[in-house]
């Protein structure tokens, strides 16, 4: 058998805005289609295949349902100081990109300019809902993928050795996870709806009370909360394209139980080219919570979200066992697969019933299927009784759109998901 990554949930809502990391997923049928697109320049290969982690033999460990890509950074206004990285996580769920620097055992080597501010570097802290956390400067490199770039693009590095951590970094008591092995990537492409990674939350310290993203100013006496200029936050890179800036298409085959590794596409544009129109996709605009409203037997949770970074359906169901051995705790058990549905709701109305599986995750990764990366019927628990989060395996065999906040496409401005 090989060894899982689950970190459990790791959402975090601040002030209206969200950010999510998950790493757990689930798996998704019925609903939608998927073509793969031809290549174009808006359009950039995705594969789930285990992760970075899982390319080394020896450390027996698989990241599951997790989608990745490569993502080349320069030194801004370069061509020829520039990176190629592999193993990043494609996540609707969060904003920004993330890389983990070689400090952690990640691969990123270039030396990029550091963001300041009233001349001092700056850094950010995100804490996770779990009380684990990751920390480091904020740099800024132009950020190219398939044929798009951006130039100036403020991105996050995680990196342990990056001035000493505050205090209330640390203050949820969860492990830090600024390395190869606690994180299972390179790095993370947040894609999600939103421009900025925090907003207006973080253009003020809000009395001085930390928040679960927080900027910091560092100098030679520490590092204390500062308030931020929307510019200067973590940016959504693909807003910050030239054109196809609206949002983002996933595209994954469909799987039944249990595949080897397979590949996809990331479709930039939303309505801005041939290959990336809405077509007949179900728009679902977010609620006042910028979610959407899943019901699931009988209970109504208005804080649900289709994020392609968590890596199981993760929802709350007493009546479904939870795994008991150690290399799958915190997964759900079933003696046999369950087949259950929900009904999902837009602010605008939109209404659609999704049907889904929940089978035995301690089967899937000790039998025959041990050495598989996708699993359409992955699942665990959710603590917070009115969040439902559709996970990667809801993407499989569905094309799922994501639409940037304040940009226009066929249906309105975002944000809303469709599919």
């Amino acid at each position: 058998m090989r060894k899982v990554i689950f970190e459990g949930s790791l959402i975090l809502v601040v002030f209206g805005m969200w950010v999510l990391f998950t790493e757990c997923g689930g798996g998704g049928s019925g609903g939608g289609s998927n073509t793969t697109v031809n290549s174009a320049e808006n359009v950039q290969p995705i594969v789930v295949n285990g992760g970075p982690i899982a390319a080394d033999s020896s450390s027996n460990i698989i990241y599951p349902n997790a989608a990745f890509t490569s993502v080349t950074v320069c030194v801004p206004g370069t061509s020829n100081y520039c990176q190629t990285i592999d193993g990043i996580l494609v996540d609707t769920g969060s904003v920004g990109l993330r890389l983990l620097s070689s400090n952690g055992g990640g691969a990123l080597t270039l030396s990029l300019p550091t963001q300041t501010i009233d001349g001092n570097p700056l850094a950010e802290s995100v804490q996770f809902g779990d009380g684990s956390y990751i920390w480091g400067p904020v740099e800024i490199a132009d950020v190219k993928i398939a044929g798009e770039s951006a130039s100036s693009v403020p991105i996050h590095v995680l990196d342990h050795d990056f001035y000493t951590i505050p205090n209330e970094s640390s203050s949820g008591g969860g492990p830090e996870k600024d390395d190869l092995q606690s994180l299972g990537a390179n790095g993370i492409l947040g894609v999600g709806q939103f421009q900025q990674d925090c907003g207006g939350a973080c253009a003020s310290t809000s009395g001085g009370v930390p928040l679960s993203i927080a900027y910091y100013e560092c100098s030679s006496a520490g590092c204390h909360l500062v308030s931020v200029p929307l510019s200067q936050q973590v940016q959504n890179p693909v807003a910050l394209f030239p054109k196809d800036n609206n949002g983002i298409i996933i595209m994954l085959p469909a799987v039944s139980g249990a595949a080897a590794t397979i590949s996809g596409s990331l479709v930039f544009g939303i309505g801005t080219q041939s290959n990336n129109g809405l077509g007949s996709a179900a728009v679902y605009m977010l609620n006042q919570n910028h979610a959407i409203t899943t019901i699931y037997k009988n209970q109504t949770m208005p804080n649900s979200f289709i994020d392609s970074g968590s890596n199981c359906y993760f929802f709350s169901d007493n009546a479904i066992p939870q795994c008991t051995q150690s290399y799958v705790s915190g997964y759900y058990c079933p003696p046999t697969t369950l087949n259950l549905s929900a009904t999902n709701q837009g602010a605008n109305g939109t209404s659609g019933t999704v049907t889904f599986s929940v089978g035995n995750a301690s089967t899937m990764f000790s039998g025959p299927t041990s050495d598989y990366d996708a699993f359409s019927d992955l699942a665990a628990p959710f603590k917070i009784a009115d969040n439902f989060l559709w996970g990667l395996p809801f993407f499989y065999g569905r094309t799922v759109y994501t639409a940037i906040e304040g940009m226009d496409t066929p249906a309105g401005q975002g944000p809303y998901w469709a599919y």
